[in-house]
This record gives structure tokens, sequence and C-alpha cells, in this order.
């Protein structure tokens, strides 16, 4: 897929208020330090189209980007770690939970992991809470140019063998780098084809 066209939308804390239209929306959403916005701005070809910050959990909306006129990108709060009060915590990680309970236009979430890292019970926790709604996600492992091939492999094993104790299958997975564009198509693809799925049916 190629990306022609990247425009945000609008941002607010309030689902009542996000796009009506049935456009096909695919979130993404991670700790709040695992290089996201990055990822997005990597994916969109985009420099700043998402805020980057040195201060880990800076996303506190529901932020919408409309890419190629035809689906959306949406940026949710990162979870964990934000320098951010509790009861302002509280409020965003409520509409996250309302996000994806109530928006029919959801296709498929994007749950973001730090490869360097050891499987995370905060990113489990998550994961299997979204298997509990019936949420489609796939994983998407960031900062790979940070380690050697063998290293990413040794801790994908760690992952996939944690999460068969509880799944039947390894979710979907990318391997992702912000820094030098490694899994772009693949994920632009699978958007792609999950777009292409939804027209046929």
């Amino acid at each position: 897929m190629d990306i022609k066209s990247a425009e945000f939308v609008m941002s607010n804390s309030d689902v009542e208020k996000c796009p009506k239209n049935l456009i096909p929306e695919y979130a993404f959403i991670g700790r709040s330090n695992v290089g996201k916005s990055s990822l997005i701005n990597m994916l969109t070809h985009r420099k700043s189209l998402a805020k980057t910050s040195g201060r880990p959990g800076k996303t506190q909306l529901i932020n919408h980007f409309l890419i190629n006129k035809n689906w959306y990108l949406v940026d949710l709060p990162g979870y964990g770690y934000a320098k951010v009060s509790k009861s302002s915590k509280k409020v965003f990680q409520k509409f996250i939970t309302q996000y994806f309970g109530l928006r029919e236009q959801l296709v498929s979430a994007f749950v973001l992991v730090d490869i360097r890292h050891k499987p995370q019970p905060i990113d489990l926790e998550f994961m299997q809470w979204l298997g509990e709604q019936g949420i489609p996600f796939s994983i998407i492992f960031t900062k790979s140019d940070k380690l050697k091939p063998k290293a990413i492999d040794r801790h994908v094993a760690d992952y996939t063998a944690i999460m068969l104790e509880t799944w039947e299958e390894m979710p979907n997975y990318f391997i992702t780098s912000s820094s030098n564009e490694t899994g772009k198509e693949d994920v632009l693809n699978y958007i792609d084809t999950l777009n292409k799925n939804m027209k046929l049916e």
C-alpha cells in the first residue's frame, strides 16, 4: 500500500464524538514508552503526523488520522508509566475501554511491544482483555534495530511460549523498526488486505 495522503482529523476524549462515518479504522496502542508516535510517522511517511516526545505518556486523547481518504489510523493513549495524575490516568483508561467497546468501525487493533524486553505482565494482561472482548488484534514488536537477529528470534520465542499458555495460537505479529522502516510494508499490506476483504463481503 502506498500512503498518498495522511491528515489529522480530530482529537478528543469522548468516544461519542469520534467520526460517525463507517470508514474502517485501525487502533494503535501500547505502553507509553514503546515508540508509538515514531511508528505512526514511519508508516505514514510523515515526520510529524503524530507528535513524538521525550516524555512518555504524552498522548492522552483519541487521535484520528485519515489515510488515503479511505481508512482511519487511530492513535490511542499509552498504558503504564505515564507521568500523569492517577485521576487523569483513570479518565483516559476509561475512554480506551469505551473506545474498544463502542467503535463498530474498528477492524483491528495493533498492540505495540518493545522487542528489547521480556514479556511484560501489563502487555499480556491487555492482550488477554482484548481477547476476552473478542477484539481482533496483531502484535507489533518495535525497536528491532536495537537487537541482533538471533536476539529478536529469541525474544519472539519467549513471547510465543508465554502466549501459548493461554492462547490456542500465537497472535499475528510484525517485527518493526521506525529507524530503518523494517516491517513498514508488511503492516501496511496487512491493513490493505483487510480493507479489500471487507469490500468483498
